[in-house]
């Protein structure tokens, strides 16, 4: 088995944590943050936006199980990638919609996934989502690693996350 990572960044890295989690074929998501300019962001740095960095999870996963492209289907109906900078009442561009590479045929299937769902007119905006080679990855501070396993009853968990994870349970139940 060969694996492969994926780094994304659809608005709270707690959200798409929760909702790769559960997919047959990930063996591990971390939250945390990456596309910015200072080395070994904290929360508290990247919260003000002057860091650059966005929210992201790293998903390691088998491609025999669940190809890149699979990931991205799940990625783009689970966030709004029609909005610069902004998920909901999440706002800055910590918050962004990024994919960040790591090979040129993950560059190329982002590429053309985009360019499928604007053409179908999937959304009532075009797509914003940022297309980038991965820059440095840097995990979360370990609270923020598992945080909606941890964290259930918290008020963003059922107000925001909960939501998602049904929406992925009723959507992609044959994936879980």
């Amino acid at each position: 088995m060969t694996l492969e990572t994926a780094t994304l960044g659809g608005g709270c890295f707690w959200c798409l944590e929760a909702v790769f989690e559960p997919l047959r074929g990930v063996q591990k998501v971390v939250s945390g943050y990456a596309g910015g300019t200072s080395e070994n962001p904290s929360y508290r740095d990247v919260c003000t936006g002057a860091t650059g960095h966005a929210e992201v999870v790293q998903v390691t996963f088998d491609p025999g199980v669940i190809p890149f492209r699979n990931l991205l289907e799940i990625f783009f109906a689970m966030h709004d990638p029609t909005t610069v900078n902004r998920q909901g009442a999440d706002v800055g561009t910590q918050y962004r919609s990024v994919i960040f590479w790591h090979n040129e045929e993950q560059r190329r299937t982002a590429e053309t996934v985009i360019s499928e769902l604007n053409a179908a007119k999937t959304f009532d905006h075009a797509i914003v989502t940022q297309v980038a080679p991965l820059p440095t990855f840097y995990a979360a501070e370990d609270y923020h690693q598992g945080y909606y396993r941890s964290n259930p009853s918290q008020g963003y968990c059922v107000a925001v996350i909960n939501p998602k994870v049904a929406k992925l349970r009723a959507k992609y139940a044959d994936r879980l």
